[in-house]
């Protein structure tokens, strides 16, 4: 049995996961390692999906401002498919449930986003949940900026992902 298990760690790492941890992990992406509690000072806020992980960003651009990440690793959003469209939507959903349990509760003053390639910092999906969006300093007003071509909303990604699948 031993001899299996070395073999089945060797077929993990050439996959890019971690054994007994299932799906593609990069053990030099701080996402991957934040996702699965192994970077101490940062703390997983509860999330409804396992495959689902959330914390506070590390330089917030507002009060609330938290990552949303899968806990496999993904590119960014422009890699996304339309069959990606329920992942972003419930990495939606996981950033409105914090934000309502951390009792911010105007989803009108919600900024949901991503930042569009090459202007991520770091290459595995992150939503971006900001609030209040009224008052984003200006160098967040800047970076989180509706409309712009370095950062689109997730609701103009799955827009996006909805239109571009169906003219293909």
């Amino acid at each position: 049995m031993a001899g299996g298990e070395g073999v089945a760690a060797a077929t993990a790492a050439a996959e890019g996961s971690e054994p007994g941890k299932g799906g593609n992990y990069d053990g030099k992406c701080v996402f991957c390692r934040i996702a699965r509690s192994e970077e101490p000072g940062t703390a997983l806020l509860s999330s409804e999906y396992e495959d689902l992980a959330c914390f506070r960003d590390c330089r917030p651009g507002a009060p609330h401002h938290y990552l949303v990440v899968p806990v496999e690793h993904m590119g960014n959003c422009k890699t996304l498919k339309k069959e990606h469209i329920p992942l972003v939507k419930r990495m939606m959903e996981v950033g409105k449930a914090v934000l309502h349990r951390n009792n911010f509760s105007d989803l009108n003053d919600v900024r949901m986003g991503f930042h569009w390639p090459p202007f991520c910092s770091i290459s595995h999906l992150h939503l971006h949940v900001l609030a209040p969006a009224s008052q984003l300093g200006f160098l967040s007003r800047l970076f989180y900026r509706i409309n712009s071509y370095w950062f689109i909303t997730a609701e103009q990604l799955i827009e996006r992902l909805q239109t571009e699948n169906a003219t293909s």
